[in-house]
């Protein structure tokens, strides 16, 4: 369609400048057929412009037979076909006048679809983008479920489209309706349809599961024909323009709790499309007492997936390490799931719960989980020092059970021996110890005041606490033996030389 003061000036350039069609569409920029068009239509008679002869012209009985035989055939080989017949002509050129000569489908007509109230709802995902959190990079879904009679629409954003979150979207449809469908349409996505060929399905065993326990029927529409569904189709779009565009939200929570606001106001308060004084709202109402009632239980819809505890305290789960008690290591314990919180269970004991997060390589503990595998980890830290106490000065155990006794701290007490030990070396401590018990002075002070005085009874200076040894061979005990041997050796070897 062109203005109507440019028609205007087509027929006056035509009538009174008496132009001709060619020179008036060069001059005002159109093509000499709308300028035909405008004439014609005004009742004026114009010549009809002869077009040019096209080289593809003796080829047209040639595409029009193949296409009969063959509708589907490329045009890339026809042209092939021609060119070996002796078509002087591009490809390009060739691809149009076969297009133009190509049979068309006839247009199919569809039957607008009713359904009884309470008797069918449809179900499908949507795509919606990516979203960051964190160091994660997640695809963001919508589950949508529209009854088909009242056009009432529940809608869950997920952050993935595996089944659990498709089980919990039925779940969350069904309360909110306060009832279910006897019928959900489904395409043929692979949460519904695992394998199909023909008019045999094979369905996804778990949605079977969901419908016996709320007893409706899964089917799927047939293949390529989308708008058997084409209630959910339609609301899909509906949901992209008028709630999700230009949307703000910090989390799923809030995009969820947002779009169910839009559900039960917006999409609710929209004229009911089989009698536009009503709403979709009051339709849902009659609606609601011819669907199939709820169960007593909902069904389980949690993730649950089997992890692996190594040697470390924390399971695994979807890209992120959750913290276990740490008497829960080597073994396999199930997680399970839900958009909040991530349960770790041994059986049916539930020995942890977290806060699910969303982010991905993240490490979640709980701070008494930490605690407990530090105090074990001193407690079995004590117990070395003790062993290696008990085996150096047998003394010292008798030594340790008197100070517990009397309410010494016995980590601090254990320490304190170790390092006189070091200093001092086994025999001297085990003469202290030995002594002090005796006088029944125990405190690691009185040890130490004995082995200083021996010390300086003997003549030796000071002991000098240096740490040559690596670490880890610091619990070693070297008792020391009598030279004795060597002075004999060393004698034995003078006799000799004598």
């Amino acid at each position: 369609m062109i203005p109507k003061d440019r028609e205007a000036e087509i027929l006056r350039l035509y009538h009174a400048e008496r132009w001709r069609v060619g020179t008036i569409a060069r001059q005002l920029g159109l093509h000499h057929t709308t300028v035909q068009r405008v004439l014609q239509q005004s009742g004026a008679a114009t010549r009809a412009i002869a077009p040019r002869p096209s080289i593809a012209e003796p080829f047209i009985p040639l595409i029009v037979e193949t296409l009969e035989k063959y509708p589907r055939l490329t045009a890339q080989r026809l042209f092939e076909m021609a060119r070996q017949r002796g078509y002087p002509g591009s490809a390009d050129h060739f691809r149009r006048v076969v297009a133009r000569h190509r049979p068309r489908p006839p247009a199919e007509a569809f039957q607008r679809l009713s359904t009884l109230p309470g008797e069918q709802a449809q179900v499908d995902w949507a795509h919606f983008g990516r979203v960051e959190i964190g160091h994660a990079v997640r695809k963001l879904y919508a589950f949508v479920m529209v009854l088909s009679w009242s056009r009432y629409v529940v809608v869950r954003y997920f952050l993935s489209s595996e089944m659990p979150f498709f089980l919990r979207g039925h779940v969350d449809a069904f309360t909110r309706f306060g009832g279910v469908p006897r019928v959900i349409l489904y395409d043929n996505l692979k949460s519904a349809v695992l394998e199909r060929q023909g008019d045999a399905v094979r369905f996804n065993p778990q949605l079977l599961e969901l419908a016996a326990h709320y007893r409706f029927e899964p089917r799927p529409v047939a293949v390529a024909r989308g708008n058997e569904k084409g209630r959910v189709e339609r609301m899909i779009r509906y949901l992209r323009s008028s709630f999700f565009e230009a949307r703000n939200w910090s989390d799923i929570e809030d995009l969820n709790r947002q779009v169910d606001d839009w559900a039960q106001s917006v999409a609710a308060f929209r004229p009911w499309p089989q009698d536009r004084s009503r709403t979709v709202e009051n339709a849902l109402a009659e609606e609601r007492p011819k669907l199939l009632p709820l169960p007593d239980d909902a069904f389980p819809v949690d993730e649950r997936v089997d992890v692996e505890i190594g040697k470390t305290p924390y399971a695994r789960f979807d890209l992120n390490d959750y913290s276990v008690p740490h008497t829960h290591t080597q073994r396999t314990l199930v997680a399970l799931a839900n958009l909040h919180t991530v349960r770790i269970v041994d059986g049916d004991h539930v020995i942890t719960e977290h806060p699910r997060c969303w982010d991905r390589g993240r490490q979640l503990e709980h701070p008494s989980h930490i605690d407990d595998l530090t105090a074990t980890k001193q407690r079995a830290r004590s117990h070395r020092g003790m062993n290696r106490l008990g085996q150096a000065a047998p003394a010292s155990r008798s030594f340790l059970e008197h100070a517990a006794d009397r309410g010494l701290n016995l980590g601090s007490t254990t320490s304190q021996l170790l390092q006189l030990l070091d200093a001092h070396g086994a025999a001297a401590l085990e003469e202290a110890l030995v002594e002090v018990l005796e006088r029944d002075r125990i405190h690691v002070g009185a040890v130490r005041h004995v082995l200083d005085r021996n010390r300086s009874a003997r003549g030796l200076p000071p002991p000098v606490m240096t740490r040559i040894a690596p670490e880890k061979h610091a619990h070693l005990v070297v008792k020391p033996h009598d030279l004795g041997n060597y002075d004999r050796m060393n004698d034995e070897d003078n006799d000799d030389n004598d």
